[in-house]
């Protein structure tokens, strides 16, 4: 069930310029602190915010993370970190107050109406492939209730424009991947450093097989009763801007799905987008489809290793895999219509490559033969690892730390020699 679009969202934004108007107006006369820093991430004690905090914490910098809800205080509480919630006065005032505002998401990550002052670190969350922000039609869509009010598109543009240029530290996987965050957030080259992202630092730490074992491990704590021999396929199609996932399956695909999990002791982990989940729940009791939502794990990032294959669409998670290696089935039903409204950064099949599927038939069969031809297996593994070394420049698990480097240039200080952070 789609559970947010872009027109909604902009709606609300309008709704609340008083509210922002208000915040400016109290920022200007509280006084931002010389070194505190707050955390916020929309999808909870996770992904690059959590990264940057374990390298600012061992750093001693004195700094918060801004929960959105109960589950969030906890999952911080029982990680140690001091936590507030994000819209409550204290997350205001914390907020106001200090001189660094992390974020991965968006500004909502943090308490959104007392950001202005701050140096604003943006980590997003994953290497586009679709067009975002400035570049994507959708960014702007105007609500649809005032779809005809003339320039409305263009006032959100700007409006859009101008927070971006408030962020001072954007970081990119690559100089490639810097091109695409430079035009979506029309920002400078000096606020779009080559670090890496400190998401996936997780993935280049131990050896393989400790990566696999934490992950697989992970993976049962998740969903339970899990095999260990059992080959783990995650699907994760991506948001459709608030329009219903076309690739539901129907009864007959379910039937050829269930028959190919079967046939190679697979088990199929579906992992909706947080904003927009559809209903893949099979016509027949099966153990051989779980769940992956958000509910159950935040960031699937370090999952990834304990994985055989990945089916997906759109999603940035193609990116990421890259670093396992992983075997990527594409499956994109909608690809020439996502094409047309949304767009991608170069073309679809650079990605993709020339076998993208387009119904649950195709891509079962593609599966199937990647799980029972060892050569059919390494030519998608070669096509991950040539995906890696286009849109990775570092591998060493230290990209959190260079990140944090970057934003003490950026606040003028001198960088340390050495970065304590995680190993």
């Amino acid at each position: 069930m789609a559970s947010f679009s872009f027109g909604a969202g902009n709606l609300s934004k309008l709704v609340r310029i008083p509210l922002y108007l208000a915040g400016r107006l109290a920022t200007l006369v509280i006084p931002r602190t010389r070194d505190e820093w707050v955390f916020g991430c929309a999808v909870g004690i996770a992904d690059g915010a959590l990264a940057l905090w374990e390298v600012v914490a061992a750093e001693g910098r004195p700094a918060v993370w801004l929960v959105a809800n109960h589950r969030q205080a906890q999952d911080a509480a029982a990680r140690g970190i001091p936590h507030v919630p994000a819209y409550s006065l204290r997350g205001f005032w914390r907020t106001a107050r200090a001189r660094v505002v992390v974020v991965t998401h968006g500004f909502g990550d943090a308490n959104r109406y007392a950001q202005a002052g701050a140096f604003i670190v943006q980590l997003w969350h994953g290497i586009p492939l679709k067009r975002i922000g400035l570049d994507s039609p959708e960014t702007t869509r105007a609500p649809s209730i005032l779809r005809r009010v003339p320039g409305l598109s263009r006032l959100l543009a700007a409006l859009y424009r101008g927070a971006a240029r408030r962020i001072a530290v954007l970081p990119a996987a690559s100089h490639l991947v810097r091109g695409r965050l430079e035009s979506a957030f029309a920002l400078p080259d000096a606020r779009v450093p080559v670090t890496g992202e400190p998401r996936v630092d997780v993935l280049a730490r131990g050896t393989a097989a400790e990566r696999r074992a934490a992950a697989r491990a992970g993976i049962e704590a998740a969903v339970g009763g899990v095999d260990a021999g059992a080959r783990l396929v995650l699907y994760a199609p991506t948001w459709r801007d608030g329009e219903p996932d076309p690739a539901v399956p129907t009864a007959d695909e379910w039937t050829a799905i269930l028959g190919m999990l079967e046939r190679r002791d697979a088990v199929l982990l579906v992992r909706s987008h947080h904003l927009g989940e559809g209903d893949y729940a099979p016509p027949v009791a099966t153990d051989r489809v779980r769940g992956l939502g958000s509910d159950l794990v935040a960031d699937v990032t370090p999952l990834l290793p304990g994985f055989d294959a990945l089916v997906t669409d759109y999603s940035s998670l193609v990116f990421d895999s890259s670093l396992v290696p992983l075997p990527v089935v594409f499956l994109a039903p909608d690809v020439e219509a996502y094409a047309r409204r949304r767009g991608f950064y170069g073309r679809f099949e650079d990605v993709a490559g020339g076998d993208a599927s387009t119904t649950w038939a195709d891509a079962v069969a593609r599966l199937d033969e990647t799980f029972g031809d060892d050569g059919a297996r390494e030519e998608r593994l070669e096509r991950a690892r040539s995906l890696d070394a286009r849109v990775h420049a570092f591998r060493d698990g230290q990209n959190a730390c260079r990140v944090y480097r970057a934003i003490l240039a950026g606040l003028g200080e001198q960088p340390p020699a050495e970065t304590k952070g995680t190993t």
